[in-house]
């Protein structure tokens, strides 16, 4: 659907329905009425590591920060060594690459790892966010970090044999691209989280050239109309 959606084709809600319904699916709650969970998370970003598996079977680390408004994603570098000096780095990093939208952030939702020490808080401190932190053994807390990691394993990890760091690296980052760029959101109305605009609605789609771009040999596909 959020391709189609994408490529400027109007869904209509009986059709998802009908499709829902013979796959068994059940309606989702109501969303119309914003919640005050969904009014906090405004202003959150969060942070979580995850590990990644190489095929020599190295275990190297990296960390994701989601920001909750616009699900805009942001993997740091990966190490086989994920220290607290390291953290700290990929902290700084991100304010930095934030820039000016850092001042739409008010709050950052971490774990209790002993890797988030004083230094990488107070680089989220010294823009004026506060820190808070997830209750031990609930990772529903951080759920919307904890989905994201979920989604990098099941689109990307589980189908490619990562080599090295250097590899691990460059996979993660063509992700974050498609993710950010290109990938539907339900929670944004089908849009990518770097995109604001819906697309016009296609009158001679019989007619025009469909483009399909591999992402990562080929295990996501692009689509997008010639022009």
């Amino acid at each position: 659907m959020g391709e189609l959606t994408r490529l400027g084709h109007r869904i209509a809600p009986s059709t998802v329905w009908e499709i829902l319904h013979a796959a068994g699916i059940d309606p989702a709650p109501r969303r119309a009425v914003p919640s005050w969970r969904g009014f906090l998370a405004e202003g959150i970003i969060a942070a979580d590591f995850f590990r990644v598996d190489t095929i020599t079977g190295r275990r190297l680390y990296a960390l994701a920060f989601l920001e909750h408004r616009t699900r805009k994603l942001h993997i740091a570098c990966v190490t086989a060594h994920p220290t607290a000096q390291w953290a700290t780095r990929q902290a700084r990093n991100l304010a930095s690459d934030l820039g000016r939208r850092v001042e739409s952030l008010r709050f950052v939702l971490r774990a209790r790892d002993s890797r988030y020490t004083g230094s990488f808080d107070a680089v989220f401190e010294a823009e004026e966010m506060k820190v808070l932190l997830a209750a031990p053994r609930a990772p529903r807390m951080n759920a919307h970090c904890e989905r994201v990691i979920g989604t990098i394993r099941r689109e990307v990890l589980d189908h490619i044999l990562v080599m090295c760091e250097a590899h691990a690296g460059r996979v993660l980052a063509d992700y974050q691209e498609d993710y950010n760029r290109h990938r539907p959101h339900q929670s944004r109305g089908q849009l990518p989280p770097d995109v604001r605009d819906q697309p016009d609605v296609v009158q001679d789609a019989g007619t025009r050239r469909l483009l399909r771009t591999r992402v990562l040999t080929g295990v996501i596909n692009e689509y997008r109309y010639a022009a």
